[in-house]
């Protein structure tokens, strides 16, 4: 098993690209993932690594990097399935940008966040009443309700468009061999449910139109009752192309590195079999003794 170290965790106190390589190879990665907050000024430094053979990169986070004029990095700059024409093709435009640059730095696929239904938010407010121990309550029932029924409404002209949307960028992804990997997110609101995940799969049928797992993200949807994590990671296995690989300390602080979480990371030891992108995703900050210590626990708990 060869696993990646995400840049999201180092890109924002590096002034160069070699610094920020270097730092993620003494930790013992050869291999990187560039993420979404990747600046323009990092770029020439990370190539300069990648052709010294210093490190590999096989996956890159959309949108990266930073498109010129953005405020910041992010991944929902724009959105594929946004109702709003002008949007969703610059979502389009700004994708096909990143897989460009995805295949100058010989990666294999490209991290995508498809959207969000435009509706009322309400994830955040059951995660905050879980957090006060209130989800036993006829009230977290009745928002999670209307939190689904509204969503069960207005998705499907999103998944409309995100399906546009996949078929305009299926030619650039077949002539770079590069395939976009659909995320998980953590919020109900986000596209797409597994069940729609699963429908796009099935539809496109395309080595390059995959799924990502996020690890945290599909801990948090569980976390909140809304899904099946092991049952529906065990579903889309399939159809996967790359993983984020966090812990998440209940019921949605994620981007830790185990064991100060509780996934039960043995649960999904056979991530191997089905994709060779394993990616590390910790979130700024977090000490470089807690990613070692993670990449410890996730070898052994895989291994076995």
């Amino acid at each position: 098993m060869n696993f990646s170290l995400s840049t999201r965790w180092n890109a924002y106190r590096h002034e160069n690209g070699e610094a920020m390589v270097d730092e993620i190879v003494n930790l013992g990665f050869t291999r990187l993932e560039l993420g979404y907050d990747l600046r323009i000024e990092l770029v020439p430094g990370v190539k300069s690594r990648i052709a010294s053979g210093d490190i590999t990169c096989p996956s890159v986070h959309n949108y990266c990097p930073v498109p010129i004029g953005a405020p910041r990095g992010h991944p929902e700059l724009f959105s594929l399935s946004s109702l709003d024409e002008y949007e969703r093709t610059s979502a389009i435009r700004h994708t096909e940008n990143t897989i460009n640059f995805a295949a100058e730095v010989g990666a294999k696929a490209v991290v995508v966040h498809a959207g969000n239904v435009k509706m009322k938010p309400r994830t955040r407010k059951l995660i905050s009443m879980i957090e006060n121990d209130k989800q036993h309550t006829a009230k977290f029932e009745k928002i999670k309700l209307k939190l689904l029924m509204d969503r069960d409404k207005k998705a499907p002209k999103h998944i409309d468009q995100l399906y546009r949307s996949l078929e305009a960028l299926l030619p650039k992804l077949e002539e770079t061999s590069i395939a976009i990997g659909i995320e998980n997110l953590p919020s109900w609101e986000a596209i797409p449910t597994e069940i729609e995940a699963k429908a796009i799969f099935e539809k496109f049928d395309s080595p390059f139109i995959r799924y990502w797992h996020d690890m945290g993200h599909g801990q948090i949807r569980h976390n909140l009752g809304l899904t099946s994590h092991k049952l529906w990671f065990d579903k889309l296995a399939p159809y996967l192309v790359g993983m984020h690989i966090h812990d998440v300390k209940p019921p949605a602080g994620d981007h830790i590195m185990p064991p100060h979480g509780n996934i039960k990371f043995s649960d999904f030891k056979t991530a191997p079999n089905h994709a060779n992108l394993l990616i590390f995703e910790p979130c700024p900050g977090i000490p470089p003794e807690h990613v070692a210590e993670g990449l410890r626990i996730v070898k052994s708990a895989w291994s076995n």
